[in-house]
């Protein structure tokens, strides 16, 4: 029976794995990150899927990976892409160096244009995915992210914003709209300084007990705890 047992899971997870490719394959003109990864960041959403609430991506670019997790979240939820639709804005201190160089090295084949997409390719990508309730809020996070908060509680925050001032103003306006064992997936924890610096103050100063997990030794997140936990 154990044996039985081995071969069943395995048979899952590749089964699993087979759907994820087959939404990366499905949305990859409309994603940068690579298919390992963002197939990675499917299996990790779909933890969500019994979690009642809005999905929120701050950082869409052209909206690939929010249609693939509305792809295994369903279309009934509502669904808020953030971004400036313009590219990233100036790294700043806090960033490091390598953040400064990147945006200095504009013939690099990751410069994307400073990760920059019209409004359109998003709104393709979700009607794509079947989703017409998708909300597109067009601007730099300081002026649109306080001020366009989701009504209801979010089920699940992805960060892709980069740099610290962007994923800290996140952190900041929509941590407290996270229903509690609702997941933040941080895109950039592990490339750039500033995204790394920003999850860490934002914990250490609101004195929050949440871990930093890994997701198959490749995704950030973390699980929203009660302050009690």
């Amino acid at each position: 029976m154990g044996l039985i047992n081995k071969i069943n899971n395995r048979l899952s997870i590749r089964k699993e794995y087979v759907e994820a490719a087959a939404i990366f394959n499905k949305f990859s003109d409309f994603t940068m990150i690579p298919s390992g990864i963002y197939m990675e960041n499917i299996l990790l959403a779909k933890q969500a899927k019994n979690i009642q609430g809005a999905i929120v991506e701050c950082g869409v670019w052209r909206g690939g990976m929010s249609a693939g997790i509305a792809s295994v979240l369903g279309t009934d939820r509502d669904y808020y892409l953030y971004d400036s639709y313009e590219g990233l804005p100036d790294a700043g201190k806090h960033d490091g160096q390598d953040a400064i160089d990147y945006q200095k090295n504009t013939d690099s084949e990751n410069y994307f244009d400073n990760c920059t997409a019209e409004i359109s390719f998003a709104q393709e990508a979700m009607k794509k995915a079947g989703v017409s309730n998708a909300k597109f809020i067009k601007g730099w996070f300081k002026d649109t992210v306080p001020h366009h908060t989701p009504s209801e509680k979010i089920a699940l925050l992805r960060l892709d914003g980069d740099w610290y001032d962007s994923t800290m103003e996140c952190l900041l306006h929509l941590y407290d709209h996270i229903v509690e064992g609702g997941l933040i997936i941080l895109d950039d924890y592990y490339t750039w300084d500033g995204c790394t610096r920003a999850v860490h103050d934002f914990l250490s100063k609101r004195n929050l007990p949440s871990r930093i997990r890994q997701y198959n030794n490749q995704i950030c997140y973390i699980i929203k705890q009660s302050p009690n936990d």
